[in-house]
């Protein structure tokens, strides 16, 4: 294993998670306990769990066994805790951090519970990593979703973060109360002009006991379909990858618990893979309407064949409706990068 190909590896994440914890409020969408499965009082970790579990979970087999090992505080605001909270906590990692053990921590939380002292005391603890919770750049969305701060906030905590040296992540969600298709693309233009690390995008669901539920009861909150969900998100990551901006994922993991409480909204275990789908449809589409009609050859990796053909053949079917593989050979190559494609016109 080379040094290079050790650190392509994803890291290994040891996840501790703090539900609801540090949140000053519900926002309309969230049930955590639906999503996580956890309890919200199970979120009450003390500094010795923090300890065993990180113990207990380096001492398993690991699949790839050089990856960078990260421990991570998921659910709630970890900077909305109490400061000596999170001290505690951060402390717990501590030792494994100078041993060398552990290489980083990470943690999520809103962009109004940052400032610049805190920004300076989580880099001096070990953390690397932190995610904002974004959710969207529109003032109005925000409000309607309760989420209590505007986009003023998102940019003073990614800066604050940045100036500490930390990396940073944001998370956004379509389909929100208030959202529509121009305000979604707009939140995502502002965000990628603030350059983060890396987004995560996610698809509003209603879940059983959050304040969406009641509003979808009563008629008064619609879902986006998986179909309109996919393309937005589609669009949405177009304009991060044009900026050169990681989308690390698509959609929420798929989990017992979220099955259960799940209502209603844009949920499907491979979301992410259908957007990629969404998207190599549009690219394929382009390349062979420059020659429609002529035959050839149509190259792209083999890793590819799935998204080229679309959930239940979808989107191999439309391009054929469409006359554009009419005497085009369509060649899938081992060896190729993702997302290669290549035409040789017959002539």
């Amino acid at each position: 294993m080379t040094p290079e190909s050790a650190a392509s590896r994803p890291p290994f994440i040891i996840p501790f998670f703090i539900v609801h914890q540090g949140c000053p409020h519900r926002c309309v969408f969230c049930n955590q306990t639906s999503i996580t499965g956890q309890a919200e009082g199970a979120g009450q970790i003390t500094p010795r769990q923090v300890a065993a579990g990180i113990a207990a979970r380096l001492d398993r087999p690991r699949r790839y066994p050089e990856a960078e090992v990260q421990v991570a505080f998921y659910g709630g605001s970890f900077t909305g805790l109490p400061p000596g909270r999170q001290a505690e906590l951060l402390a717990a990692v501590a030792p494994f951090l100078e041993q060398g053990l552990v290489r980083a921590v990470r943690l999520s939380t809103r962009p109004d519970c940052v400032d610049h002292g805190t920004a300076v005391f989580l880099a001096d603890r070990g953390v690397r990593i932190v995610e904002l919770g974004v959710q969207s750049m529109d003032a109005a969305v925000l409000a309607a979703s309760g989420r209590g701060y505007g986009p003023g906030e998102v940019g003073r905590a990614l800066r604050n973060l940045r100036g500490a040296g930390l990396q940073v992540g944001g998370q956004l969600m379509v389909g929100l109360p208030g959202e529509n298709s121009r305000r979604a693309m707009d939140s995502a233009r502002q965000l990628a002009a603030l350059a983060p690390d890396f987004v995560r995008i996610y698809p509003t669901l209603v879940v059983a006991g959050s304040a969406l539920a009641l509003d979808y009861a009563a008629g008064s909150y619609r879902p986006l379909s998986l179909h309109q969900a996919v393309a937005r998100t589609a669009r949405i990551k177009a304009i991060f990858d044009a900026c050169t901006i990681p989308v690390v994922r698509m959609g929420l993991q798929d989990g017992t618990a979220l099955t259960q409480h799940l209502i209603a909204g844009p949920h499907h275990p491979a979301f992410g893979e259908m957007v990629l789908a969404w998207l190599f449809f549009k690219k394929v589409r382009h390349v062979l309407r420059q020659r429609a009609g002529k035959g050839g050859c149509l190259t792209m990796a083999a890793a590819d064949e799935s998204i080229f053909r679309g959930p239940g053949n979808l989107y191999r079917q439309r391009l054929m409706a469409l006359g554009l593989l009419t005497g085009v050979e369509v060649v899938f190559e081992y060896g190729l990068p993702r997302h290669t494609v290549r035409v040789h016109w017959a002539g």
